[in-house]
């Protein structure tokens, strides 16, 4: 259980988690896995993330209603979803700086193999970033920035590169992090199968003969 954290001395992260949706998420996965089960997977992910964030105070960017009641029967903050990535982005740092957080985490729902975020939030306020490429070296699953100041949030394709330029040009350094928890997405099929069975259970689609 989360208590509730009022900004008071001793926090030194913040973790924001944007989730657009359960019910609409993981569309390319539709050729090797039924609604019913795009559906469990991504509950099943983001539960694995809000495990590893549980030491931080943490709020859900969503506007999803059965993301946001998943959020709250996790006792987790919510922040209505803007719109847009960077802006969900924006959303959590806005909330973590508000709590008195000195550093925010930006981490995405679909890391199954997440167990913490130990390696990113260490730095507090320092003008440090810590971004953690996919696994394709290319999207920022993992973002790590200091909640002072301003940081210009570019995801989509590419946006790893996109955020190490931007954090250079304002002067950060910059630690890049690959890391198989933290990279490892799931957006395609063939990223299901990089997994053993174990991984994910019946969704691998070689365990279900597909």
């Amino acid at each position: 259980m989360q208590r509730p954290v009022d900004g008071a001395a001793g926090i030194t992260a913040a973790i924001a988690i944007p989730l657009r949706s359960f019910v609409l998420g993981k569309a390319r996965l539709a050729e090797v896995l039924t609604e019913t089960e795009r559906i469990a997977l991504a509950r099943t992910m983001a539960d694995r993330v809000a495990n590893a964030a549980r030491p931080f105070p943490t709020v859900v960017i969503t506007s999803a209603p059965e993301v946001r009641t998943w959020a709250a029967a996790r006792e987790l903050a919510l922040v209505d979803d803007p719109g847009s990535l960077d802006d969900a982005a924006i959303a959590g740092r806005d909330w973590a700086r508000g709590l008195g957080a000195p550093r925010v985490a930006i981490v995405h729902a679909d890391l199954p193999r997440i167990i913490s975020l130990d390696a990113v939030v260490g730095d507090a306020g320092r003008a440090v970033a810590v971004i953690v490429p996919d696994h394709r070296d290319d999207g920022t699953p993992v973002l790590s920035v200091p909640t002072a100041g301003d940081f210009t949030f570019a995801y989509g394709p590419g946006s790893a590169a996109r955020h190490e330029r931007e954090a250079r040009a304002r002067g950060f350094d910059v630690r890049i992090v690959h890391d198989e928890q933290l990279g490892f997405d799931v957006d395609v099929p063939a990223d299901l199968e990089r997994y053993a069975p174990a991984d994910l259970g019946h969704w691998a689609p070689a365990d279900r003969g597909r």
